[in-house]
C-alpha cells in the first residue's frame, strides 16, 4: 500500500517541475522520476503530440522553401532561423506581429488580404497554438490530467479546414496566398498533404483512445469545407 501511495505522494511536486513550453520534447534517456506518475494513456497522448509537432516542424520548413518572401517579411536572417523561433523559442504560440491571435483566429490572419506579415509564421503557430490549446496547453501529461477527445478530434477537423484553405485561398490577383503541394508537370507532389494527414490521424487516434478509456461520446461534426467554420477545442 505505501508504495502504490509513493507516485500520489510526489505528483504535486512532479507536476510542479514540469514546464508548459512551446513544443514537446522527448523524453530523457535513462530513469525519468516522472514517468512515476504517468498512466499509459499519458504516454502514449504524449507520443502523438511529438509526432504531431514533429510534423509541423516538417511543413514549415516546406511552406517556408515554397514561399521564401514569407520568412524575410519577418525579418528573419534564415529559414532556419525562421523555423527556430516557431519551435524552440519559448512564446506559448503568441506572437506581437500576429495582432494578439492564437490558434484558429491566427489561421484566418494567413488567408487576410490585408495582412503584410509572414503568413506561413501565423499560419503554423495558429496550427500550433490550437492543438497545444486541444492538449490543455500541455507538453507533459500525468495522472490528473484529463484530455478532452471532443477537443482532440475538433482539432482534426479544423486542421482539415486549414488544409482546404492553404489550397484554395486566393489573393484577389488569383495567386495562392501560399504555395503548397506541386500539382504541374508529370509527377505530382503531394508531400504536404501526406504530411498534414498525419496531423490529422494522430489527432483522431488520439481521441478515440481517450474516449475508449473514459467512455466518453465524441459528437462526429463534419462539415463542407468550402464553407465550414473552425470548431472550438476549448469548453
Amino acid at each position: 500500500m505505501v508504495l502504490r501511495l509513493i507516485p500520489l505522494i510526489f505528483l504535486p511536486l512532479l507536476i510542479g517541475c514540469a514546464g508548459t513550453g512551446t513544443t514537446p520534447r522527448k523524453p530523457p534517456a535513462g530513469f525519468d522520476p516522472n514517468q512515476v506518475v504517468k498512466s499509459d494513456v499519458d504516454r502514449v497522448a504524449e507520443a502523438h503530440q511529438r509526432e504531431i509537432f514533429a510534423s509541423l516542424k516538417l511543413l514549415t520548413e516546406k511552406l517556408y522553401r515554397r514561399n521564401p518572401r514569407e520568412w524575410r517579411k519577418g525579418g528573419q536572417p534564415s529559414l532556419e532561423a525562421a523555423v527556430a523561433r516557431i519551435f524552440e523559442a519559448n512564446h506559448g504560440w503568441a506572437f506581437r506581429e500576429l495582432e494578439g491571435k492564437r490558434g484558429t483566429d491566427a489561421i484566418h490572419l494567413a488567408f487576410r488580404e490585408d495582412y503584410a506579415g509572414d503568413r506561413v509564421l501565423a499560419f503554423i503557430a495558429g496550427l500550433g497554438g490550437m492543438t497545444m490549446t486541444a492538449f490543455n496547453d500541455k507538453t507533459e501529461l500525468f495522472l490528473l490530467d484529463d484530455l478532452d477527445p471532443q477537443a482532440l478530434f475538433n482539432a482534426a477537423r479544423n486542421v482539415e479546414i486549414a488544409v482546404w484553405k492553404l489550397s484554395n485561398a486566393h489573393a484577389p490577383n488569383g495567386e495562392l496566398y501560399l504555395l503548397s503541394n506541386e500539382g504541374a508537370g508529370p509527377v505530382k507532389n503531394l508531400s504536404f498533404e501526406r504530411e498534414f494527414g498525419k496531423v490529422i490521424g494522430n489527432l483522431d487516434l488520439i481521441s478515440k483512445i481517450i474516449a475508449d478509456k473514459t467512455n466518453r461520446v465524441v459528437a462526429k461534426v463534419f462539415q463542407n469545407l468550402a464553407t465550414a467554420i473552425f470548431l472550438p477545442v476549448k469548453f
